[in-house]
């Protein structure tokens, strides 16, 4: 039978009721679902794919799955990575063998033009929700059944797949990005919230603070505006902003003074500290925490500015970073808060490098162009004697026993590759005496290949 979901309760959340049953009640991501795009083809034609829906919360990630499993017919199965583990995933492999067995599934009309083609055997999806939170070896269970074809794997997560997911799964699925909903489309939604709840209209100020505080959430929308609805006065004729604000409080403080949205804020904070302006990193910072802002996502991004834009001129930034993380998690608000203060102001005087990142982001860039050259044999590991036969290893200089520590001349890249210069140390901090270094070895290198040509 197929899994079609009826329609939910009338207590259930608004945001369950809303949900969409059809393709064409999907609100947004129209580079997946507009004509030509890849979700919709693979709707279309029947070919059915392992995926990776990777966007933020709210974006319809669980809604995309559930219609690609009633689009086919397929039998859907969910797991939580937050919740599940290993007997899970037994579970789902033996329910996808159980199913292999049944008679394929009638697929619904999901589409506006035309159905999706009826499955030609039984299928099965197996719907793996925050997969990054699943570790290696979790998410490699997965893999022979993928392999095998017994089942199709959709993951969701809010993660980059590039960090999180495993290569070897991650090869074998195709990523989907999904995107926070814009305004017009989170003013879609609010108007079907509307119309479902019987509730009074809402004015323009006040729909533009209920989407600026959603940021582009459409669950979050939801939920907060049924929350608004189910404490309106008897009698309300419209929601205005006044009112709006005597609901929700602080809830919507973080977009007041302009309606800066969230990103927006941090946005600032970022620059601020890569300006060397400890006031204004310090004065946003607060208006975050303010606003309602989690501080241990201050925290993450704190590390991140501590790699981006401080790197080698200051590597101690970035362990105090992580010091001042900790203790917030472990003291907590608002006694942790003094730790994220001092440091995102040591950030912001510290001396400033995006070296590193450049650095990585370049060789990123040529990995992704270049091909998977061999490793040279001079580089290879040589722990068994066949290896050694096949010169794994041989000629190897072994820097410790060169003078200063350092084999001039050698050559660590792969065979036939221009020798790329990733990192180039800035002026600054430790890394001027970086440079010095990196310099005098270079010096010795053009002197050792000099003598050899």
């Amino acid at each position: 039978m197929p899994n079609v979901a009826a329609r939910p309760d009338p207590a259930a959340p608004l945001a369950e009721r809303l949900r969409p049953r059809h393709l064409d009640e999907v609100i947004g991501q129209p580079q997946l679902l507009g004509p030509g795009q890849p979700l919709r083809m693979a709707f279309e034609t029947g070919r059915l794919h392992s995926m990776i829906l990777w966007g933020p919360p709210g974006t319809g990630k669980t809604t995309l799955a559930r219609l690609t499993a009633e689009a086919f017919g397929a039998r859907f199965i969910a797991i939580s990575a937050v919740l599940g583990g290993v007997k899970d995933i037994r579970e789902a492999v033996d329910l996808a063998q159980a199913a292999r067995g049944a008679a394929p599934a009638a697929a619904p009309d999901l589409l506006s033009a035309a159905a999706a083609p009826a499955a030609p055997a039984a299928r099965c999806i197996v719907f793996v929700d925050e997969v990054h939170r699943f570790n290696k070896a979790q998410q490699d269970a997965f893999l022979p059944h993928v392999e095998s074809g017994l089942f199709t794997f959709i993951g969701a997560t809010t993660e980059n797949p590039s960090f999180e997911v495993n290569a070897a799964l991650l090869s074998r699925a195709t990523v989907h990005v999904l995107q926070p909903l814009g305004e017009a489309d989170q003013a879609v939604l609010l108007e079907r919230g509307r119309a479902l709840l019987d509730a009074p209209p809402l004015a323009d100020e006040a729909q533009a603070r209920l989407i600026g505080y959603a940021d582009g959430d459409a669950r979050r929308l939801l939920n907060t505006y049924e929350n608004v609805v189910a404490m309106l006065p008897q009698g309300t004729a419209s929601i205005d902003a006044a009112l709006l604000e005597k609901l929700l409080g602080a809830q919507l403080r973080r977009y007041d003074k302009g309606g800066d949205a969230f990103y927006d804020s941090i946005s600032a904070l970022h620059k601020s500290v890569r300006g060397s302006s400890p006031d204004a990193a310090l004065y946003w910072m607060v208006r975050m925490l303010d606003g309602g802002a989690d501080g241990r996502y201050i925290g993450r991004r704190l590390i991140r500015m501590a790699a981006e834009d401080i790197g080698l001129a200051d590597p101690r930034a970035l362990r105090l970073c992580l010091d001042a993380v900790e203790t917030y998690e472990r003291l907590g608000s608002p006694e942790g808060e003094l730790a994220l203060a001092e440091a995102v102001i040591y950030l912001a005087v510290a001396p400033k490098s995006n070296a590193v990142y450049t650095a990585y982001k370049a060789a990123r860039r040529l990995v992704a162009q270049d091909g998977s050259r061999p490793v040279p044999l001079h580089l290879r590991n040589a722990p068994t004697q066949l290896m050694k036969q096949l010169d794994h290893g041989k000629d190897y200089r072994y820097a410790h026993d060169e003078a200063g520590a350092y084999a001039a001349g050698e050559r660590y890249f792969p065979e036939g590759l221009p020798e790329p210069r990733f990192y180039e140390p800035v002026p600054r901090g430790l890394e001027l005496k970086i440079g010095e270094k990196l310099a005098q070895l270079r010096q010795l290198d053009a002197e050792a290949r000099g003598r050899k040509g």
